[in-house]
């Protein structure tokens, strides 16, 4: 019941930033906890940023934090992923996920995905 469309892929080189958004439609975006993901090449998906319904609660992995920033526009139903100072280990497959309210970092627990969007570094 929840439509999600990534967003602001593309190529960047190493140091350089981008800004991804996802459109959410189906249900009303205020409700939703939403996470960004993203899988490399020949790796499993890891967690990389999450935000409860309102904004009040977020939590980042390891590797971003500092360097990513995420958050949401209710008015618009958009989620957005700054990413600045990327580097080459970024370069992947980043997709938006909801799940009822909450913030997690945990994908099994999320109940829609986005198509993703290719995000490469080069070096």
């Amino acid at each position: 019941q929840v439509h999600l469309v990534e967003s602001g892929g593309g190529l960047v080189q190493s140091g350089g930033s981008l800004r991804l958004s996802c459109a959410a439609s189906g249900r009303t975006f205020s409700t939703l906890g939403m996470g960004w993901f993203r899988q490399g090449p020949g790796k499993e998906r890891e967690f990389v940023s999450t935000i409860n319904w309102n904004g009040g609660i977020k939590y980042y992995a390891d590797s971003v934090k500092g360097r990513f920033t995420i958050s949401r526009d209710n008015a618009k139903n958009t989620l957005y992923l700054q990413m600045n100072s990327l580097k080459p280990e970024d370069t992947a497959v980043y997709y938006c996920a909801s799940r009822p309210f909450s913030s997690s970092r945990y994908s099994g627990e999320y109940n829609f995905w986005g198509q993703g969007t290719q995000v490469t570094v080069s070096s």
